[in-house]
């Protein structure tokens, strides 16, 4: 079971597009230095869907070495097309990933059966675990409660990133599923409602600038102190705000430019931060206490 704060990594770029691979590894460390339980790379926020197949096998495996079994590594490995997706979470099992996370199939929008066709299929194809990704405001297919069950009867899917905002579904799926079924909130706004619904972490867009905070969030709510867990969550909420002011993670590689962890570049379609949420981006890392 994976659980805590898990880093759904950005990949950090140079000014031309291309990768910037020193400056992944010193972001690696810091995060793992800093309380983060498991790190993600190449999910949405890590621009997977403007990496070439060689820069995706490229940055999983530098992300491996470099964390170097200090924490699990959670490979993205989604695609729309099945057969690209079995061959992504090969791959990460070749490379050594501790599970892969596969979205729901985006564009296409399969029928459920699809959907757990589609799943099936990956989770036949190799031997590490698989968290199912449901993100239906950008796959537009929702897995259902009675899909994740049928799917969850396969000893290699073991959990979902949920990222529907759903506060009923982890307690549907709880009641669905007739194992431990891994549950994570793919939301940080609703991180510690979604550990009072008995979720076990957050896959977190925050966490790539405030990991000390998301941490401490995770820990003490395993701890008994919901109280400071409330705190903490009330202290982040204007940072996880700003950092969907536009499409991430846009937002949250300009944050990181400002905190001098990487340059703030995205490659198109994601166009820069407007000066708009520069401006929020920037007062919301100065509320949460993090300049200076």
């Amino acid at each position: 079971m994976f659980k805590g704060s898990i880093t759904a990594l950005l990949t950090p770029m140079n000014k031309d597009g291309s990768l910037d691979l020193p400056s992944m590894g010193r972001f690696i460390d810091w995060q793992i230095q800093q309380g983060t339980a498991a790190v993600v790379p190449v999910g949405t926020t890590g621009e997977s869907p403007t990496l070439t197949h060689d820069e995706h096998a490229k940055v999983v495996e530098f992300t491996i070495k470099s964390a170097a079994g200090r924490v699990p590594v959670i490979a993205g490995a989604g695609s729309n097309s099945t057969a690209e997706a079995v061959a992504l979470a090969q791959q990460a099992e070749r490379a050594g990933a501790s599970a892969v996370l596969v979205v729901t199939p985006y564009y296409n929008k399969p029928t459920q059966e699809g959907v757990y066709r589609h799943f099936m299929a990956i989770a036949d194809a190799i031997s590490i675990p698989i968290i199912l990704y449901n993100i239906p405001g950008r796959s537009i297919i929702d897995i259902s409660v009675e899909t994740m069950a049928r799917l969850a009867q396969h000893p290699n899917i073991i959990g979902v990133k949920d990222s529907t905002t759903n506060l009923m579904r982890p307690l549907q799926v709880r009641r669905a599923v007739k194992k431990p079924f891994n549950q994570i909130s793919g939301e940080d706004g609703t991180a510690v409602s979604f550990l009072a619904a008995g979720g076990d972490g957050c896959i977190s867009v925050t966490a790539n600038v405030a990991p000390a905070l998301c941490a401490q969030v995770q820990q003490s709510w395993v701890d008994g102190n919901v109280m400071n867990a409330m705190e903490l969550q009330d202290r982040l909420l204007p940072l996880h705000d700003a950092l969907f002011c536009e499409s991430n993670p846009v937002p949250v590689k300009f944050a990181a430019s400002v905190l001098g962890l990487m340059g703030e570049t995205c490659r198109l379609p994601l166009a820069p931060l407007s000066d708009a949420g520069r401006t929020q981006v920037k007062a919301a890392l100065d509320a949460v206490g993090l300049l200076g």
